[in-house]
């Protein structure tokens, strides 16, 4: 039977388990990719576990979240990756350098591998054919320590792009199409394998685009083959010699089938506040604009700050928006300037800001209270902006954010163009420059054994958490809509994120968007009951960041209930001993307010022994289901896969 790239990928690396949708696999991991906002607790998590050097091909921790250094706690956390990967045997990349994904991308992607992340858009690097996932930072740490990725064989989504993308229409506007077709929850564990003709008219940073934000389609992964276009790619970067030919076999058939006909795209936008929340940019030009950002790892490639450069070139943006561009590596930053792109951008109004993440997760770029801001970014929910809860932020393309900045209003780029006269077609952009040297090797192994790990007071080190309880009874604190991301159970942001190094301190933000008394409420009785959390559909959506589990729990947190759950942080809440279950029945969310009490027994033999689990609500009895495999089912019951661990239990 002929197998498309996915399955493939998949095959050359099972450990374990069948190839069947649903069922757990454990597969070999290539490479892995940290981030300062996940990493400190990886680096901590392998003190932990005891390792002394990297298992993977490659590893590598990138600096390119906060970093902000308005006071000593960035540049502590800064100083102890940096340690910490001279001492395991990770490459380094220093603040400034680049965000992780286009810029692993540029220095170490390679066709055919397998690369696991804790950040949700690790799936980017499927645009050069590997099979790359986004997960918690203890499944990255275990794969560093050499252990497989256990996860459920996904559904293979096969999606068939034909024709070209029209004029003033580029890569952004495919995945917006993906997830206005599918919304938010559409291709929930499966994986995106995007083969056809259009594949011809899209360069590898295109295929970055679109790979990147399929991680807010809920995909497990999005995987483009390995074709010339991957070899004129990494030929650029110098590395033609990584190249493999990774190619769908002819008659492949997939679980799942979709078609795109390029031809018939036209620019599509984001509203605030969901991904999924996709409009054609007509049905809203005119809306007011005071903000437009430009960058990120959904838009990193430099072709994308080259035609915002074109279309506001001689033109000064309008004088009521701020126009703030994010290169995505200092690669990209070098190129732009030589093309001339920076000096168009400068001169047209725009702030250039350093290489990194930025305001895509709140960390400086906080839009104005009732400012429209149009983002090339992937993400917009709620808050996250740092611009607080009702922030208005749009999801966009470059081509739709460079023209409403020129008019301080949504525009369509296709009139915009029909009214200045621009042109599309060729940039004749610049062969790419490779900075030498720019990331930090790994000093060899006898060297890497006396490096000194450099910890900061703002370092706190990974809470211990006790076996899970065989009965408890616990308050509800909170009862929560659908779609909870993890940026409103753990924030992001200035304020924030300079403590995620330090559990205790990172807990008081915890729900703080949705419930201000949840953190002091949930001390109160931390020590004593506990509490647990009701939700509804997609709870846990966005980011991979693992603290959106740890600090609940370090706050007593021992079950959540919901509708469905997104799949990095279901399996982040069992890997540090929450149980996570799931409503049976129709309106059964709405029989567990907030403030009612729920009470369980005999857990350990229930959970061992199917996926139905029987417990009382105010008296009541109620049943749920969990989807928790057996490995997972012990994970829960030792309180976490550290203690696990620890304690030499079988995982």
């Amino acid at each position: 039977m002929p197998h498309g790239v996915a399955h493939q990928l998949i095959a050359s690396h099972l450990v374990d388990g069948e190839m069947t949708p649903g069922e757990e696999i454990a597969l070999r991991i290539d490479q892995t990719l940290t981030q300062d906002a996940t990493g400190t607790l990886v680096m901590q998590e392998l003190e932990s576990l005891g390792l002394d050097r990297v298992q993977t091909e490659v590893s590598v921790q990138y600096v390119d979240h906060n970093l902000l250094q308005a006071d000593e706690k960035n540049a502590e956390d800064h100083a102890y990756l940096r340690s910490a990967s001279r001492r395991f045997g990770l490459w380094y990349s220093k603040p400034g350098n680049g965000v992780s994904h286009p810029t692993h991308m540029q220095r170490f992607g390679k066709p055919g591998k397998t690369m696991i992340g804790s950040d949700s858009h690790t799936p980017a690097c499927g645009s050069l054919g590997m099979l790359a996932i986004g997960v918690g930072g203890l499944e990255v740490a275990l794969a560093i320590t050499g252990k497989p990725l256990s996860i459920r064989m996904p559904e293979i989504w096969g999606v068939e792009l034909t024709g070209e993308l029209p004029p003033w229409c580029s890569a952004k506007d495919v995945i917006l199409e993906m997830l206005r077709r599918h919304g938010t929850k559409g291709a929930t564990n499966r994986i995106i394998e995007y083969h056809g003709s259009g594949l011809a008219g899209l360069t590898a940073m295109d295929r970055h685009v679109i790979t990147n934000m399929g991680a807010e389609l809920g995909a497990t992964t999005s995987v483009f083959p390995a074709d010339d276009e991957v070899r004129r790619f990494l030929a650029g970067e110098g590395r033609e010699d990584d190249f493999t030919e990774l190619l769908a076999e002819e008659g492949t058939e997939y679980d799942v089938t979709e078609h795109i006909e390029l031809s018939e795209l036209e620019p599509l936008i984001a509203q605030p506040s969901s991904p999924g929340n996709v409009v054609p940019v007509r049905e809203v030009v005119g809306t007011p604009v005071g903000q437009v950002v430009i960058g990120s790892s959904a838009n990193p490639g430099l072709r994308d700050f080259a035609i915002a450069a074109r279309i506001v070139d001689g033109r000064q943006t309008h004088p009521g928006v701020s126009f703030d561009i994010n290169p995505t590596s200092r690669p990209i930053l070098a190129d732009l300037t030589r093309w001339g792109g920076t000096t168009s951008l400068i001169a047209a109004g725009a702030r250039i800001h350093q290489s990194g993440c930025l305001g895509c997760i709140g960390m400086g770029q906080a839009p104005a209270p009732g400012t429209n801001s149009l983002r090339t970014f992937p993400r917009n929910f709620p808050g996250r902006s740092g611009g607080g809860a009702d922030d208005q932020v749009w999801l966009c393309s470059p081509e739709t954010a460079a023209a409403s900045a020129l008019r301080g209003e949504i525009t369509d780029p296709r009139a915009l163009a029909e009214e200045l006269g621009l042109t599309w077609g060729d940039l004749d952009l610049p062969e790419p420059t490779v900075i030498p040297g720019m990331l930090e090797e790994p000093p060899p192994v006898e060297q890497a054994r006396e490096e000194e790990l450099v910890k900061g007071p703002n370092i706190s080190g990974l809470p211990e958490f006790e076996p899970f309880p065989d009965a408890f009874e616990v308050p509800v604190l909170l009862a929560v809509g659908d779609d909870i991301s993890t940026d409103d159970i753990s924030p992001a942001g200035a304020e924030a994120l300079p403590f995620r190094s330090n559990i205790p301190a990172l807990a008081r933000f915890a729900f703080t968007r949705i419930d201000p008394d949840y953190p002091a409420n949930a001390e109160e009785i931390m020590d004593s009951t506990g509490h647990a959390i009701v939700g509804g559909a997609n709870y846990g959506q966005g980011s991979s960041r693992e603290h959106a589990a740890i600090c609940p729990r370090w706050l007593g947190l021992r079950v959540v209930i919901a509708e469905s759950f997104a799949r990095i942080h279901w399996q982040n809440l069992a890997n540090f001993g929450i149980l996570a279950l799931e409503f049976t029945g129709e309106g059964d969310r709405d029989k567990i307010p907030q403030g009612s009490t729920l009470s369980f027994s005999d857990l350990h033999d229930q959970l061992q022994k199917g996926s139905e689990v029987v417990g009382q609500v105010d008296g009541t009895e109620m049943t749920f289901r969990h989807q928790l495999s057996d490995r997972q089912v012990r994970m829960v019951l030792a309180g976490g896969l550290i203690r696990q661990l620890a304690e030499g239990e079988e995982t």
